[in-house]
């Protein structure tokens, strides 16, 4: 019922009631009530209708005047939201892309990529870089709506890779959403992008396959693909940047990392097994 119509009834009910009221009482109740007691039962009677009929009427105009309230609350937070993303966006993460750029250009001018603190320096960065990205994305969707669950981000950005850089994605994506903690999603969502983000720059191939899957002992998640791989056995960490990235969460987070060349095809292991 709209509200234009709820307001509508509250006014017309009361006279109604004393319309049909008055109508009944003259053309049928007169022989057995007389004008006195109808008088006096009229405002009863208005009474009773509002009570029974009407306070829900208003409990329901309360109800839609609360949640336009809310609604415009939540326009005004997000119109807000909205600014600061921009802000950030205008502001910190440029600098913080630009500062990157110059960082690498000092590393390869004064050849300091071999450097571990240089390549530390690189990584805080690169991770400043990163939460400052999701906190932008974080401030576009309201804080009372409900967010994508860790199963559909990973969906989402599988999508996202198929349309912006025209890949083959094959997802089996088996790991449930309570197997892992909040943090655990997040570190390996982020080892995931970072892996496909690797195998789009540096492959040379068009094709990646995903499988993550429960074991008995944990789980397991493993990137392949079919791109040029290495040109020695030793993997370049130190030249493949995101490898070190991945490389390090996973070590932070305890887990077990191997990247490895079988035949045609590289993969990237991690694995986490319950002790």
């Amino acid at each position: 019922m709209k509200y234009k119509q709820i307001k509508w009834l509250i006014l017309l009910t009361p006279t109604i009631t004393i319309a049909l009221w008055e109508y009944i009482r003259h053309a049928f109740l007169l022989p057995y009530i007389s004008m006195d007691l109808g008088n006096i039962l009229s405002p009863i009677l208005v009474f009773l209708v509002t009570l029974i009929f009407l306070r829900h009427l208003f409990s329901v105009l309360e109800r839609m005047q609360e949640e336009l309230r809310e609604t415009k609350t939540k326009k005004a937070a997000l119109i807000e939201r909205e600014k600061l993303a921009r802000e950030l966006h205008d502001g910190i993460a440029q600098s913080l892309f630009l500062l990157s750029v110059k960082m690498n250009k000092f590393g390869r001018k004064n050849q300091l990529e071999q450097d571990p603190d240089f390549q530390k320096i690189k990584q805080t960065l690169q991770h400043v870089h990163e939460d400052t990205r999701q906190a932008i994305t974080n401030l576009k969707y309201s804080p009372n709506e409900e967010p994508l669950s860790w199963t559909e981000m990973i969906h989402q950005f599988i999508a996202e890779i198929k349309k912006q850089h025209f890949m083959e994605v094959h997802l089996e994506w088996g790991i449930q959403e309570d197997t892992l903690s909040s943090k655990e999603k997040v570190e390996l969502f982020a080892c995931v992008k970072e892996a496909v983000m690797n195998v789009i720059k540096h492959a040379k191939t068009n094709q990646i396959w995903i499988y993550a899957n429960e074991l008995d002992t944990g789980w397991v998640c493993q990137i392949k693909d079919k791109g040029i791989g290495f040109a020695t056995e030793k993997i370049p960490f130190n030249n493949g940047y995101g490898l070190q990235i991945i490389k390090d969460r996973v070590k932070d987070m305890n887990w077990a990392f191997s990247i490895k060349r079988k035949e045609d095809t590289t993969i990237i292991e991690i694995k986490k097994e319950n002790k």
